[in-house]
């Protein structure tokens, strides 16, 4: 719960030991609910960190991994059954962007669409009435869904952006120049920094280079665009967003650097 408020592992585990610590000081004499107190404790300590990051004016990774999955694209109106889809993406995915969120709405739509916790209980924790706790899951819903491209558009790029992957895995230099855009521009950041490649028949020929036959890619959204997730034995190794116009890739952003990788990338790839 703390790592889908915060989306860091370092910060959501300085949460729950937060948490832990201030349980031991209390005793659990007094406590009848021990699961709601700790969901209580926990959501407060998170509202309270990412109300100091905004403070400090942190500024968020290039390159999120977001999660809105295609069926939750559409008006600003959400009936139970696409919740309930939208909730679910956001607890399996790799990880949600939500900068856009202020502290409130973000606890309040990880606790009720995720967790599943009342919205009587989200007020208590966020010190507002229960119809204010509503209204802020439901705001963030529309956030995280507004500017996400169309479902028709998504498939359309997603066929190009597997039509890559599919030749990038076979080392096909003439499959992957089909599906790439003379000007496309790939940039990867790594630990040494970012590396520039212009140019189909570069990008190909790197693309070609670095095939590994036992690479495995994860489709996700890359702040709204497709994306993949590339793992070699259940490690995150790449994770890539693509543009794609008129049928053809023609912007690439890499990010290869582990630590950061770390950062963005829960467990459960593993």
């Amino acid at each position: 719960m703390a790592f889908r408020m915060l989306g860091s592992h370092a910060d959501a585990d300085d949460a729950v030991q937060e948490a832990w610590l201030r349980l031991a000081r209390s005793g659990r004499g007094g406590i009848e609910d021990l699961r709601g107190w700790l969901t209580t404790v926990t959501s407060r300590i998170c509202l309270d960190a990412l109300r100091r990051r905004g403070a400090r004016g942190e500024q968020p990774l290039e390159l999120h991994v977001g999660a809105l999955p295609r069926e939750a694209i559409g008006d600003s109106r959400i009936d139970p059954e696409e919740e309930a889809v939208l909730a679910e993406s956001v607890g399996l995915a790799l990880y949600v962007v939500m900068d856009a969120l202020t502290p409130a709405e973000r606890v309040s739509f990880v606790l009720h669409d995720i967790f599943e916790v009342p919205f009587d209980a989200i007020a208590a924790v966020l010190g507002r009435s229960t119809a204010a706790a509503k209204m802020l899951a439901s705001r963030a819903r529309g956030r995280l869904r507004s500017g996400v491209p169309t479902a028709d558009a998504n498939a359309a790029a997603r066929d190009v952006v597997d039509a890559f992957l599919a030749a990038a895995g076979r080392g096909d230099v003439a499959a992957l120049l089909s599906v790439l855009a003379p000007g496309v521009e790939m940039r990867a950041q790594g630990p040494e920094g970012t590396v520039v490649v212009r140019g189909a028949d570069e990008v190909a020929a790197q693309a070609a280079r670095f095939a590994r036959p036992d690479a495995l890619g994860h489709p996700v959204l890359v702040d709204g665009v497709p994306g993949v997730l590339i793992t070699v034995r259940g490690r995150p190794v790449t994770v890539m967003a693509f543009t794609v116009a008129d049928g053809a890739v023609t912007a690439i952003r890499a990010l290869t650097d582990p630590a950061r990788l770390g950062q963005v990338v829960p467990s459960w790839v593993a």
